[in-house]
């Protein structure tokens, strides 16, 4: 596997650790399309007059993942770079939270990052950032921090093993091939870091 200048990158990660700003700094700085998944189930729940909620959002991606295959999510992201190419890099892609997804990456040549930070940093960065994270997201993330890691426990651990199309983030991590633990201080040392850890 290529894993220097990857065409294809999954991130994956805990809830905070700035998955979509990884994602935004590959595109606005190494010119790659980038795709949030999140973003992809929200619209569909929007076209269906549902509530974005994190609920309905697990709800409706184990619901493609039945009826489309554990990796329709990554094939989404694919398509539409492939469809959308305009002379892009590559197509990164936020966030995976099935293990069949870092595994549809990886058949398709492509790299997963785990990201990660403390988890009162991820909680702290969320709540001082909560207008640039968008109505919806805010509205999600105005919670306490006990609520927080709750959230975050549904969905990286799978209470049914048995039901493959649901959230296990957790498994995901020894799947990836790299682990950015994301505590910088600014976007520059956090792009420098992915500049070197890429080879980009």
């Amino acid at each position: 596997m290529m894993k220097n200048n990857p065409k294809i990158i999954g991130l994956s990660g805990t809830n905070g650790s700035g998955k979509d700003t990884v994602g935004n700094i590959l595109a606005n700085q190494f010119n790659y399309l980038f795709v949030s998944l999140t973003d992809m189930l929200r619209m569909e729940l929007k076209n269906r007059g549902l509530v974005t909620s994190r609920v309905n959002m697990r709800a409706l991606s184990s619901e493609w993942r039945k009826d489309y295959g554990l990796g329709v999510l990554v094939e989404k992201a694919i398509s539409a770079f492939e469809v959308n190419d305009l002379n892009k890099t590559g197509v990164v892609m936020a966030s995976l939270r099935n293990p069949a997804e870092a595994d549809e990456v990886h058949k398709n040549g492509g790299v997963v990052i785990w990201i990660d930070a403390d988890p009162r940093f991820r909680y702290d960065r969320i709540q001082a950032n909560l207008l640039s994270r968008g109505e919806e997201r805010s509205v999600d993330d105005q919670i306490t921090f006990e609520e927080f890691i709750n959230e975050e426990m549904a969905e990286m651990n799978n209470p049914n093993p048995s039901d493959k199309t649901a959230l296990d983030t957790s498994k995901i991590k020894p799947k990836s091939d790299y682990v950015l633990i994301n505590e910088y201080k600014n976007i520059q040392e956090l792009s420098n870091k992915l500049a070197q850890m890429l080879n980009l």
